[in-house]
């Protein structure tokens, strides 16, 4: 773990510093008096060079290592302390990556004359590449070996000197013991004779017999021999007479075709219910942690709370610093002497001052699909992408490298966003306050009503997680909520939702910003019926947002599907957004096309949420494949599992990752 990480310049002034443990001002100050002052470096070491942070050699001092690597020309210096007894492998990154945000953030401030004191908010972006790195290590490590210890029986003896046990199976016959009573061992600790009493003939299993009979007897002749060997006293007939009779197998519930269950009398399927006395929750549950609005969004000068993306902000400025690097020389060969990225590779073969044509680019072309349909791009949308490309580089005469390298790029750029640019307004939040705060100037305004949203989609997606990172981006803008709870199929669901609706609503009360209160009707109901007395309720109680959670179901199951139709017309959702995996693959193109038709003719999703990006890496394919499918676009991005992970979507950080 880190101990301290320090940003000073060389006249010894602190700009910025985090501080997880305690350590003197001693370990900093003996860095910069012997490597610095008195340059008692190591053969190898380069301070005045702005070398990498793995090329300068770790100081050690009392029982810490300090890592450090500087920036000359600003007179800075990135100093990381911890304990020597740890082994960091990612914190050389974690110095390089620090030095690059900050220099790029505040150079301006800090190429001004005169400038002491830097005006910096830089905790946001420590904490993003501190939490990046750790978990990429924590991902990628192999899973401890267990010890022997933990393979050690309690009532084993460390300072025995008698052989190990054998292994079971191994033994013969003849050479097996039965334990002896006087052979306790002193230090063995007795284990407590339980309260329930026990018969005092062993078991039959607990018994090592011989063998019964010549070698001739079958195997169901020693079963019977052993068996009444075994019954030699009355406990063993008492222990049968006891023995308890077998229950009632669970009789399975039956659904009818419209998804309810047929009544039965004396079941009751509202799982929901409290049991407190006074009808509250009575079992103990720890705080909620708090959550920084600052480290997922920013607030207009409106007051408006806006998300923002913090990662492809620091992923921006590394890969600019990156491109601003020189290029390692590499042997020629042609035109396409290195490969700048993987997609402009395929060119390699093309000559310079050469006028592209179809035959050319057929080769290129087909290579360039099977790349991406490596990134989970679906094969149709590979297609279009590649058709795309190939059309805006048809007739263009080829020059240099670099010139084919940015021709390639910009054409996919182009590609890409005239399918990820959406057609219709993102603004959530204009949306709603247009419904919710109608003119009062125009007569012929509409009156006052809850903005509804829904959340479709398949089985373990993350709709209900997502519903609830949405409702805590709504709180942050003082909206009044009500999260219905029409999941009535699926065991949990409701108790799901309670805990993130009591979640939001004590963060909501700690921070002062909005309300939350949950909806419920309990399990095997109508869907429907419940999310049009959600928008009842909502209304007669003026509340602002109305967020409907429904069951998942399979795309390809028709019967699930239809009910949709009759959910849209009940409920008439403002908005509809489907939660799409990350991960799924190629299958999210069906998945799409299904649920965008599922609501009957005239209604049709209105935007994806897709989950579980901060678990693909760079194979983003899939909300290409969905957005390419139905023309609906992405609204939201999911990249955790906290309230806080949601993000909009940035097609230059789409083209980054699909290029890459």
């Amino acid at each position: 773990m880190l101990d301290c990480f320090e940003i000073i310049t060389t006249s010894g002034v602190v700009l910025w510093s985090r501080s997880y443990e305690l350590i003197g001002p001693g370990i900093i100050n003996g860095l910069i008096k012997d490597v610095f002052i008195e340059e008692k470096v190591h053969p190898g070491a380069s301070v005045a060079d702005d070398a990498s942070a793995a090329r300068n050699p770790p100081y050690k001092k009392e029982k810490y290592t300090l890592k450090w690597t500087t920036v000359k020309d600003l007179g800075l210096i990135f100093v990381a302390v911890y304990q020597s007894l740890l082994q960091l492998s990612w914190l050389d990154k974690l110095l390089d990556n620090i030095k690059t945000i900050f220099v790029e953030l505040y150079q301006d401030q800090l190429r001004k004359p005169h400038t002491s004191v830097v005006e910096c908010d830089f905790d946001a972006y420590f904490d993003q590449q501190l939490r990046e790195l750790e978990s990429s290590v924590d991902n990628s490590a192999p899973p401890p070996k267990a010890s022997a210890e933990e393979f050690t029986p309690p009532s084993s003896s460390g300072t025995s000197d008698e052989p190990p046990p054998p292994i079971p199976g191994l033994l013969q016959a003849n050479q097996r013991k039965l334990p002896s009573s006087n052979a306790a061992s002193a230090d063995v600790t007795p284990i407590p004779t339980p309260d329930t009493s026990r018969p005092t003939t062993p078991l039959a299993g607990h018994i090592l017999t011989g063998s019964i009979g010549p070698k001739g007897t079958s195997r169901r002749a020693k079963k019977a021999a052993a068996l009444s060997a075994n019954a030699s006293s009355g406990d063993e007939a008492s222990r049968r007479k006891s023995k308890p009779a077998r229950a009632a197998s669970k009789q399975l519930r039956r659904w009818d075709a419209d998804g309810l269950m047929d009544e039965t009398e004396g079941v009751t399927l509202d799982y929901s219910a409290t049991s407190g006395a006074d009808g509250e929750e009575t079992a103990e549950r720890a705080a909620v942690e708090d959550i920084k609005a600052e480290s997922f969004g920013t607030r207009t000068g409106k007051g408006q709370f806006v998300l923002k993306d913090l990662d492809n902000e620091v992923h921006s400025i590394l890969q600019g610093a990156n491109a601003k690097k020189p290029q390692e020389a590499a042997p020629a060969s042609g035109v396409v002497g290195s490969s700048l990225s993987a997609i402009s590779g395929l060119f390699r073969n093309i000559v310079g001052g050469k006028v592209l044509t179809k035959a050319d680019l057929e080769k290129p072309m087909k290579g360039m699909e099977e790349h991406l349909l490596k990134k989970n791009v679906a094969r149709e949308a590979a297609v279009r992408l590649c058709e795309g490309v190939e059309h805006e580089l048809i007739g263009v005469k080829t020059g240099n490298f670099e010139s084919v390298e940015a021709t390639i790029r910009t054409s996919m750029e182009s590609s890409l966003r005239k399918i990820l640019t959406p057609t219709t307004s993102l603004d959530l939040l204009r949306a709603i306050t247009t419904v919710t705060q109608p003119s009062t100037l125009n007569p012929l305004a509409p009156p006052r009503r809850p903005y509804v949203i829904s959340i479709v989609g398949v089985n373990g997606v993350g709709k209900s997680t997502n519903l609830s990172k949405l409702a805590f981006f709504l709180l942050q803008n003082d909206f009044k909520l009500l999260i219905a709870a029409c999941d009535t199929f699926r065991s949990g669901a409701v108790e799901q939702l309670r805990v993130h609706a009591r979640n939001l609503k004590e963060l909501s009360q700690r921070e002062g910003r909005g309300e939350v209160e949950l909806f419920e009707k309990g399990y095997g109901k109508d869907a429907a019926n419940i999310a049009k007395g959600a928008v009842t309720y909502a209304t007669s109680h003026n509340f602002d947002v109305v967020l409907i959670d429904t069951a998942g179901r399979r795309h390809n199951d028709a019967r699930l599907m239809s009910s949709l139709e009759k959910f849209g017309q009940l409920a008439n959702p403002d908005k509809i957004f489907m939660v799409g995996e990350a991960l799924v693959g190629s299958d999210s193109v069906a998945q799409a096309r299904n649920f965008n038709a599922a609501f009957g003719a005239g209604r049709r999703l209105d935007g994806f949420i897709i989950s579980k990006c901060d678990t693909v890496g760079d194979m983003v394919g899939s909300l290409v494949s969905m957005v390419h499918a139905t023309g609906i676009p992405v609204v939201f991005l999911g990249v955790g599992q906290h309230y806080g992970d949601l993000r909009t979507l940035n097609v230059g950080w789409v083209v980054g990752l699909l290029m890459s």
